[in-house]
Parts: structure tokens; sequence; C-alpha cells
């Protein structure tokens, strides 16, 4: 198999593509994720706390026309972030798991016992008498 033919088949598995659509899905999803924390769940906090700004906590190391800095602000701002992801995350695997567990048929009552079994049976009964 050449090389190419042996790339096209390992692409085109059912879960390279399956992992390929989730990265997408998930870069959206964690741009989603940031703008609500950015723009909702932040502010709202900042507020609460006494009109903090995240993003302007910071830490001054070396003064001057470029100020070196530690930006602690916005290491909290991307911890919610990450607090938030996970949390959906898991509320989501928590109902797609309720969901499958709904979803499982429930077993088939078994098939019946063929003829020449049972007539087997009932031969091995009568011998055994």
């Amino acid at each position: 198999m050449s090389f190419l033919q042996e790339f096209k088949t390992f692409a085109m598995r059912g879960n390279v593509i399956d992992l390929a659509v989730g990265v997408v899905i998930g870069g959206a999803f964690g741009k989603i994720v940031s703008s609500l924390v950015a723009n909702i769940i932040t502010p709202v906090i900042g507020v609460l706390v006494g009109g903090v700004d995240f993003k302007d906590l910071k830490f001054i190391l070396k003064e001057g026309e470029t100020p070196v800095t530690l930006d602690y602000g916005i290491f909290v701002q991307n911890v919610f972030d990450f607090i938030i992801v996970a949390f959906a995350i898991f509320l989501f695997i928590k109902a797609l798991n309720k969901f499958q567990k709904n979803e499982v048929a429930k077993p088939a009552a078994p098939a019946p016992t063929p003829a020449d079994i049972v007539l087997l049976t009932e031969i091995r009964d009568l011998l055994k008498k």
C-alpha cells in the first residue's frame, strides 16, 4: 500500500473524523464560554467584590516607560473560564449518559427453545426415570 493510500485510510477512519469535529466544536464552545466569563460573570463578580476589574489586577515588578507587570487578574479570569468549561462539559456528559441509559433497550425475551432440544430434553428425562 502506498504512503498516500495509507494516509487516506487513516484520515477517513470514523474516530479521526469524529475527533476533528469535536476539536472544531470545542474551539467554538471555548469562545462562547470565554465570552460568558469575560463579559457576564467576571463583571458581576467584580461588582460583588467592590468594583474590581480582574483584567486590571497586576503586580508591577519594574516601573518605567514600559513597566514589567505580573498580570494575575488575567490568570484569575482564565481559571474562571476553565471551571465553567469543565462544569459545562460535566453537565453535558451527565445528560448524555442519562440519555444513553434511557436508550438502552430492555433485554429481549429469550428465544423459544427449538423443538429438537425440547424433544431431547424429554428423552433425557424419561431415561433418568
